[in-house]
């Protein structure tokens, strides 16, 4: 397949283009650069992969969850170059790709559990439990966002992995492996040939964000409330 894949759910912009087994990779600054950056960067590694936008299959996107602003500009994009060339697009979940992502840094294992999580600030996690048996992702737990003493642990053996771990340090479970990982473009590519299998692809009109949480800001009396509370477990006798 012709594919181009992004991801701008994270603090880190990440494309990919792949034309069968060819794969053309960027990481870039993301955050509040993606809305400006994703298009010319799209535009420059389809250039280097010498395949027009006209020439894909499908335009696949992190949709969520992760950044409220970050989620609008890919399906925002995603849109705009679909309609613009007439391509269906694959949307993914980016707990999924953060699972995938994992896998490969396992080294590919026969069969994995995943936790993944991303952090969803204001002191919580979005996370997923996904389970890995001979190349098949299955969905083990429902996507969640709580704080990090609160994520719902499958049973057995279970590899943690996300971007939660400097952040979070000392509020996950400590017996457990970590890996570090991201929704990489990469990942969207691995998972997409099952995905598109499955029926999943939709029209650049259905390119729409996957939100967990719908408020996105404390009020000032939330945030203050908190503060209390934390300067109130530091004086806690222990």
């Amino acid at each position: 397949m012709k594919l181009l894949a992004f991801d701008t759910s994270t603090d880190v912009l990440s494309l990919a283009v792949c034309r069968g087994e060819q794969v053309w990779t960027q990481t870039l600054p993301g955050g509040a650069q993606s809305s400006a950056g994703l298009i010319p960067a799209v535009m420059a590694l389809l250039t280097q992969a010498g395949l027009p936008l006209a020439e894909l299959d499908a335009i696949v996107f992190g949709r969520g969850p992760g950044s409220f602003t970050g989620l609008r500009t890919a399906c925002a994009v995603a849109q705009g170059l679909a309609f613009g060339a007439n391509l269906p697009v694959l949307p993914v979940d980016t707990l999924l790709a953060v699972a995938e992502e994992a896998r490969v840094q396992a080294g590919s294992p026969e069969a994995l559990t995943v936790l993944a999580m991303l952090d969803a600030r204001m002191d919580e996690i979005y996370s997923a439990a996904y389970r890995c048996q001979a190349g098949v992702w299955s969905l083990l737990s429902p996507l969640q966002v709580s704080a990090p003493e609160r994520i719902a642990r499958p049973e057995g053996a279970v590899l943690l992995a996300g971007n939660v771990f400097g952040s979070y340090a000392g509020r996950l479970p400590a017996e457990l492996p970590h890996c570090p990982a991201m929704p990489t473009a990469s990942a969207l590519l691995r998972l997409a040939p099952a995905l598109w299998a499955a029926g999943q692809a939709v029209p650049a009109e259905q390119a729409m964000p996957l939100y967990i949480r719908d408020k996105v800001a404390q009020t000032t009396a939330e945030r203050e409330a908190l503060k209390a509370q934390a300067q109130a477990s530091a004086l806690a006798p222990t």
